[in-house]
């Protein structure tokens, strides 16, 4: 089997990464130049319609001014009419409620040509008003006179200056100057229309012009954006193809690691079981003949030499404990008793010995299920290696280890109620858990290291469920302690 080849250099990645690199640069280029044209485009157009909205709204209140004007200069005439016309109803039926509109002019008349001389106040027309102002209260207080002289019963001086034209001409100089001012007042709103008109024209002018512009910039941002899409659609395409290749590249490389561990994970059990044999034919064998040789010499130097003895048989008991020591060993390169016995039978020892060494409490509910030689080796060492994690690291009291299936798995739990951790926090050099997740995922299953601070640890094992195999009853639930 031979080595995964090297991964792909760093160089090959800066070379992608300088392909992009235009890309993203023309990208970062046209989105300033869209934003800046923009907002010249709206500042333009914000620009235009304030312009076009301060000429037409100066020409708007120019021209509600100059209608102000002319109403209080018809105003002016209308009250001066109709006190006039209300003077001869008066005049001719003595009713008092024909001089209404005479009451009228005297109360609305000053304010009216108050507003009047304001407005023209500084102008050449200030004169004409003067004159008509003075006009009007004269006729006012003549149709005041002619109804005072009435109510006196002096006929003579009332028809008299009925007659009289002095009446009909301050009458008819206040209807001259009111025309003057209609007709001028009628050309400044004309005037001020048209700067309406043409302010709003030229508004309408500049956005249209504006857009057609913006239109333009449009155009010409969206053949760029195209282009650049096009560009980037076509590095997309390479980049995908690029990283396609390098996922296909990752998955035989992983696949080729995968395998890589299998095998050596293979080659150190294999080794392990040699290992196993030989110490255990050879070293047997010379143990126990070395044993048996001390128990002859025993018996043959029992009564001439006593000091003799008691070297022999210290020399007895040190063969016992390296058949002991031995035999330890061996279980721990390849146990006996998962061959021989079983899984089960074999995880009730491990455990009871690991319960005895460590003086924890463990609680077993190991229930038979169909497994083959790679199914018992991987759970009985990851048995072996979550207990031996226990006593180095959880500070626990009590340990569960639960074996079954559960949805169609076979599903291996080891719950201890020690200090747990956070196993994100798990730096590197902590190789015995990763090598037997590997070995798990490498049989098709799963392993889960689910753990927390002060709330223990759950190292939880599933393996894809085998065909029905020939396998010894279940035995129940066991308690070690």
């Amino acid at each position: 089997m031979s080595l995964p080849a090297p991964l792909p250099q760093r160089a090959e990645r800066l070379t992608v990464l300088r392909h992009l690199d235009p890309l993203l640069e023309g990208a970062a280029r046209n989105r300033g130049l869209a934003v800046g044209f923009a907002a010249l485009a709206a500042a333009a157009v914000m620009g235009v319609g304030e312009a076009a909205f301060s000429g037409a709204d100066q020409a708007l209140k120019q021209s509600q001014v100059r209608h102000s004007a002319r109403d209080d200069s018809l105003r002016l005439r209308e009250l001066l009419t109709t006190a006039e016309t209300g003077q001869r109803g008066f005049l001719l039926t003595g009713r008092d409620d024909y001089l209404a509109p005479v009451q009228q002019a005297e109360r609305e008349l000053p304010a009216v040509l108050s507003r009047l001389r304001g407005q023209y106040e500084s102008s050449a027309w200030a004169a004409l008003v003067n004159d008509a102002s003075l006009r009007a209260n004269e006729k006012l207080s003549e149709l005041q006179l002619v109804v005072k002289l009435y109510r006196d019963g002096n006929a003579p001086a009332w028809q008299g200056l009925v007659e009289s034209d002095i009446g009909r001409e301050k009458m008819q100089a206040v209807r001259d100057a009111v025309a003057q001012l209609d007709r001028h007042e009628l050309d400044q709103i004309a005037r001020e229309r048209e700067a309406v008109f043409k302010s709003l024209t030229y508004g309408r002018l500049g956005v249209h012009g504006l857009t057609l512009l913006s239109l333009f910039g449009l155009a010409i941002f969206l053949r760029r954006n195209e282009a650049l899409h096009k560009a980037r659609r076509e590095h997309a395409t390479e980049l995908a193809s690029e990283r396609d290749r390098l996922d296909r590249e990752v998955a035989r490389r992983t696949a080729e690691l995968s395998e890589l561990a299998r095998h050596l994970q293979t080659v150190r059990e294999d080794e392990r079981a040699r290992l196993a044999r030989e110490l255990h034919d050879e070293l047997g064998a010379l143990l126990t003949a070395a044993k048996l040789d001390v128990a002859r010499i025993r018996r043959m130097t029992k009564t001439a030499a006593p000091e003799i003895d008691e070297r022999l048989k210290h020399m007895s008991e040190l063969l016992d404990q390296g058949i002991a020591l031995k035999r330890r060993i061996i279980e721990d390169l390849r146990p006996s008793a998962l061959s021989n016995l079983g899984l089960i039978p074999a995880l009730e020892i491990l455990t009871s010995e690991f319960s005895q060494r460590s003086g924890l409490q463990l609680h077993l509910d190991l229930a038979e299920s169909p497994t083959d030689d790679a199914d018992r080796l991987a759970l009985y060492r990851l048995v072996q290696e979550a207990l031996t994690n226990v006593l180095r690291h959880a500070k626990a009291q009590q340990v569960r280890v639960t074996l079954g299936e559960a949805d169609g798995w076979l599903q291996l739990q080891i719950r201890d109620d020690g200090q747990g951790f956070d196993p994100e926090a798990v730096g590197s050099g902590h190789h015995g858990l990763l090598g037997m997740r590997h070995r798990i995922e490498s049989l098709g299953g799963t392993l889960q290291l689910l753990s927390a601070p002060g709330r223990g640890t759950l190292v939880l094992a599933r393996l894809p469920r085998r065909a029905s195999l020939d396998a010894p009853d279940s035995p129940g639930p066991a308690t070690i302690s």
